[in-house]
């Protein structure tokens, strides 16, 4: 039997793990055991390590087939280095703000499939630009994605399935999207709009720096990313971005030097905690328009999902895991071995590897729905 580690058990990481355990030896590695803990009723082994310390993530997937990279935003590049230079196969959902790309070299000199951003929003949007990018001239792509509780609690009206770090990243990192041909830098939080889904109602829409590899893969004139939260919560996000409470600079209060980002990251995670039983959903429009046989042609994906109350499994966590866990088995199975830095969106062009991560997905009730004119 094949045997997998997953690098990170937090809610996302051990959604993964569990999932992959129906057919593979996994093994989950967390520097939390209260994390690990989650996994008591599962076939998953434990193992509780300090991922972040020297040579511990090169030496931990030594025994292992495949890597599954879940640790946070801040250690993710530094993760897929050791496992790629430990020459093991990885897919990855770390989201991590470096160039993955800057490591394309080193993983097709050691002959690995590096698998990056393969969650839903980097990933599945990802993997469907792809998919219709190889089989017509595509003129326009844009995604509009958010994860968002049921229950709406003044003044964030949000909360948060993995790191409050990583999530004001989101909301501090520059927005980049292509117009025209050209790329276009604005500020995060920017440029607002409101969407109506059935769902929920009305969503606001701002920039985010959603497209990350597309920017460099694809040859798309226009494409752009949106988050989508309720509407207002950006102005509130905005007020703390702009008076310094997300700044990375030290500064000095009662004799002690604290960078104000830790600061509001702790203070907020009170508010933003994502709860076991917190009903949630996840909720994305994706849509892509060109050319294809000489005739226009426009189609949009839409997604609705919402907390699996027999699984305990949180929205978030199954349609940014499941895609993951679906890569994993295309690349153990050898149906997906190009080596080097593979971000979703070559997944996506070939079209059975496409067909059967949709396919795993609505297995496991994951659903897009796709509408074509």
């Amino acid at each position: 039997m094949k045997k997998i580690v997953v690098l990170g058990s937090g809610m996302v990481g051990r959604v993964m793990a569990a999932d992959l355990s129906r057919d593979f030896e996994v093994t989950a590695v967390d520097v939390s055991r209260a994390n690990l803990d989650h996994l008591q009723k599962t076939p998953v082994k434990r193992l509780q390590a300090d991922l972040a310390a020297a040579g511990a993530v090169r030496d931990i997937v030594a025994g292992y087939d495949l890597v599954i990279g879940a640790v946070p935003g801040s250690m993710g590049f530094a993760a897929l280095a050791e496992v790629i230079a430990a020459g093991k196969d990885v897919v990855d959902i770390s989201f991590f703000p470096e160039d993955a790309f800057r490591l394309d070299d080193a993983a097709r000199k050691a002959g690995v499939t590096a698998v990056v951003d393969c969650g839903v929003a980097p990933g599945m949007s990802n993997m469907i630009l792809g998919y219709h990018a190889a089989r017509m001239t595509v003129a326009r792509f844009e995604c509009y994605v958010g994860g968002l509780p049921f229950r709406r609690e003044f003044p964030f009206e949000y909360k948060a399935p993995f790191s409050p770090a990583d999530v004001i990243e989101e909301y501090t990192r520059p927005a980049r999207y292509v117009e025209n041909g050209h790329v276009v830098v604005k500020p995060a939080l920017s440029d607002v709009e409101h969407l109506e889904f059935p769902e929920v109602g009305t969503l606001e829409a701002f920039n985010s720096d959603g497209l990350r590899t597309l920017l460099g893969t694809m040859k798309v004139p226009n494409m752009i990313e949106k988050t989508l939260r309720y509407p207002g919560h950006g102005e509130h996000i905005r007020a703390l971005r702009d008076s310094g409470f997300f700044d990375r600079e030290e500064i000095e209060v009662a004799g002690a030097r604290v960078r104000p980002l830790d600061v509001t990251s702790a203070v907020l995670f009170k508010h933003w905690r994502l709860h076991e039983d917190d009903d949630e959903f996840t909720v994305m429009r994706i849509v892509v328009a060109g050319e294809a046989d000489g005739r226009p042609k426009r189609v949009e994906y839409g997604l609705f999902d919402r907390r699996d109350r027999k699984t305990g499994y949180s929205s978030m966590a199954r349609t940014t895991g499941f895609p993951a866990t679906a890569a994993a088995r295309l690349v153990l199975a050898g149906k997906f071995a190009r080596k080097g830095i593979c971000p979703p969106e070559f997944i996506g062009a070939d079209e059975s590897s496409f067909r059967t991560v949709m396919d795993e997905l609505a297995a496991r009730n994951v659903v897009y729905h796709r509408t074509e004119e």
